[in-house]
């Protein structure tokens, strides 16, 4: 197939997915607190325009904090369980706590111990977040090669050597498919953590912007404030798609 046309592909099945929802809604005379068309959604953003993309930017500020923090916590735990087994029994366990509590529930708590807004936010999105990286990493760290890791052995490599030449190089691509995972979750866990918060009038992300038109029936200021969202979830994950192909074409690795 054609690279430019598999390219278009999506654009053109999303601009005619807009086409019939404008004329469904247009046809059926639907009301706009009901389902506003993307023309009215296209209209409240514009009219609306400095807020939304202020509350977008606290977002992508919490989501890029979380990130780092969650790919740097991801992979200290990942080195400590590959370096020893009490390491990794002990750590094991409560990441799949962390991973299987809903951050929901835990927020309000997280948000009353974090005495800091920001902070607070970042914690709740690197809950979230972290745990692909970690389990990635600690995936690659495991797979090196044996005869390799033999080589090294006969070769009287140190464990450091081991682990910067050898180990860290052949996890690269499971830790990079880990955080490609952990950019849209720390969207996710950030716009949760600002639901929460909002709720007692402390946010000032998307979340709060969408519980904000909800309260005054403004749906197609909402469908805007997501539509944002959407677009700066897919905009996360196409950058890290391409920070991964860059970096192992870099590296030689890429597949």
């Amino acid at each position: 197939m054609n690279p430019s046309l598999e390219r278009a592909a999506p654009i053109a099945f999303g601009l005619l997915g807009l086409l019939l929802w404008q004329g469904a809604v247009s046809l059926l005379h639907v009301p706009s607190y009901v389902l506003p068309g993307p023309i009215a959604i296209v209209a409240a953003f514009w009219s609306d325009r400095l807020s939304l993309l202020i509350s977008l930017l606290s977002t992508i500020g919490i989501t890029a904090a979380a990130l780092l923090a969650a790919a740097s916590l991801g992979m200290i735990l990942a080195l400590a369980m590959a370096a020893s087994r009490l390491a990794r029994a002990a750590i094991q366990p409560w990441a799949v706590v962390l991973q299987v509590t809903p951050v929901v529930a835990i927020a309000p708590l997280i948000i009353i111990w974090v005495d800091q807004q920001f902070a607070a936010l970042v914690v709740c999105a690197t809950i979230v977040a972290f745990f692909p990286v970690l389990s990635n990493t600690a995936a690659g760290l495991a797979a090196t090669p044996p005869e390799l890791a033999d080589l090294f052995r006969l070769n009287g490599a140190s464990r450091s050597q081991t682990l910067f030449l050898l180990r860290l190089p052949a996890a690269l691509p499971y830790f990079l498919a880990g955080l490609r995972i952990a950019g849209t979750l720390a969207l996710v866990g950030a716009v949760v953590a600002e639901f929460v918060a909002s709720s007692g009038g402390f946010a000032s992300g998307l979340a709060g912007r969408i519980l904000e038109a909800g309260y005054r029936l403004e749906i197609p200021r909402m469908f805007a404030a997501l539509t944002l969202l959407a677009i700066a979830g897919i905009l996360i994950y196409a950058a890290l798609g391409w920070f991964e192909r860059a970096l192992l074409r870099r590296y030689g690795a890429a597949s």
